[in-house]
């Protein structure tokens, strides 16, 4: 196999490879920095490279490998971290270069948990400032773009996450999802994206700010690579706030079980924002045939989310004022967003309504297992094509952008983003399943079928493979 084949070869294949003593955590590590080197700089999909401590880490898990066989899951295998999560003594920006010299002096549990499976850490990938916006072009930094076409962004937040992994500069992604932003940039890149289940990973050992709208989770060239990272990252640590029971079965379990015949609700629109574009609809009535020859019920219906979007936007803002930094040190629509947070009152009313209105969406699933939706309204942006726009506009088009994705943050439910076919453009189509509180498993075993039935795993970006 070849270095290409091998920067593109699945995390868990890696892990194998590895185990059969037919490729070195070191020489998978080099191969991965030298991609960087070569094309980093012009997909900014790092923010910083931990070269030194990689390679480090690399030669000891393989000197490691000639003394023992008790190998924890990913031993070896390379990933990236979001900027938004501290890992002990590397710079943690959160987007913003007022913070380039704030070195983290804790590793965050999910860090904690990715590096207890053997995982080596090669850097710190981009985001937006402070995450709140679903495209990777924080002042100050280079841009994130998207490896299949470069001028078109990679989504956001975790943005520079799914560039890595989509351009052969990781195996796999950490990343993090408040307003759909695991599932965005997995959509943008053509990639697997999976936000789990409030309660199901630990932010431990910082604070929840955001009433449980956030979480931790996988982005991955399959769906396999996805549930293995959910399994190695979830967990209750004590103190949490939310927390679910372990699964009777692993997540990787639920991706080699075929999921039996579901009734599945869809839909193209977004009451009250509008109907997706013709590219997102293609992707999920394509999907809705497919899921109808492999023996699923599937039915056009979807909750009412019009409730949703004022309550959300409440919480959603706050989180930009409880960052604790400066409003001058702000970008424009993170200022923006500052200036229009309400009082305490305010902010726990809009709590409270987003609550009750989740309560309504949830109890849409009492009679589907699953709801098949777009995961944007509209195909990926141009990098900067809102720069000139007021921050009030700016935020309108990000609201009837990304509307898909919120819900299930409000409820808390699981989701998964899955690649299905290509634009006009050349860039990836994909759809958004969202499952039962809780029920992973059924979305794992669900995207792994389709998954199993329209592969994906095949496709590489040109810009990726050139080199």
């Amino acid at each position: 196999m070849n270095e290409v084949d091998l920067a593109f070869t699945p995390a868990l294949e890696l892990a194998q490879l590895i185990r059969r003593r037919e490729v070195s955590p070191l020489e998978l590590v080099e191969i991965y920095l030298e991609r960087i080197g070569q094309l980093n700089p012009q997909l900014g999909s790092y923010f910083t490279v931990t070269a030194e401590a990689a390679i480090a880490d690399a030669k000891a898990k393989t000197e490691l490998l000639t003394t023992t066989s008790e190998l924890p899951p990913f031993f070896g295998v390379p990933i990236s971290i979001k900027d938004l999560n501290a890992v002990a003594g590397v710079t943690c920006t959160y987007g913003n270069p007022a913070l380039i010299n704030n070195i983290a002096n804790y590793d965050d549990v999910v860090v904690t948990k990715i590096r207890q499976a053997g995982f080596i850490i090669l850097g710190k990938t981009a985001t937006s400032e402070l995450g709140s916006l679903p495209y990777s072009e924080p002042t100050g930094f280079p841009p994130a773009r998207n490896p299949w076409n470069l001028e078109y962004t990679p989504g956001g937040s975790s943005g520079g996450a799914a560039a890595a992994v989509a351009a052969g500069l990781c195996a796999i992604a950490q990343g993090s999802d408040g307003g759909g932003s695991i599932r965005g940039p997995a959509a943008c890149c053509g990639l697997v994206g999976l936000k789990p289940s409030r309660g199901r990973v630990s932010k431990a050992p910082v604070g929840e700010r955001l009433a449980g709208i956030a979480t931790n989770g996988p982005i991955a060239r399959t769906v396999a690579d996805a549930a293995a990272l959910l399994d190695a990252i979830s967990g209750y640590v004590t103190g949490d706030p939310y927390w679910l029971p372990d699964p009777e079965t692993s997540f990787l379990a639920a991706s080699q079980t075929k999921p039996g015949a579901l009734r599945i609700a869809f839909d193209t629109s977004i009451f009250p924002l509008g109907e997706a574009d013709a590219n997102s609809q293609q992707g999920v009535r394509e999907t809705v045939k497919l899921l109808e020859q492999l023996g699923h019920q599937v039915e056009q219906k979807s909750p009412d989310f019009s409730g949703l979007i004022e309550p959300f936007q409440i919480v959603w803002q706050a989180g930009v004022a409880a960052s604790g930094l400066p409003v001058e040190v702000l970008q424009p629509l993170n200022r923006w967003l500052f200036a229009r947070t309400g009082s305490v009152a305010e902010y726990l009313q809009g709590v409270a309504q987003m609550q009750v209105v989740a309560r309504q969406i949830v109890a849409f699933f009492d009679s589907v297992d699953v709801l098949l939706l777009p995961v944007y309204l509209h195909s990926p942006i141009r990098v900067g094509e809102w720069a000139n726009l007021s921050p009030e506009e700016t935020f309108q088009n990000i609201v009837q952008w990304v509307a898909p994705c919120p819900p299930a943050n409000a409820t808390g439910q699981p989701a998964i983003a899955i690649p299905v076919g290509f634009d006009s453009k050349g860039l990836p189509i994909s759809v958004q399943i969202i499952g039962k509180p809780a029920a992973e498993a059924t979305l794992i075993s669900l995207a792994a079928q389709i998954e199993a039935a329209k592969p994906w795993i095949g496709h590489r970006p040109a810009f990726a493979i050139s080199a």
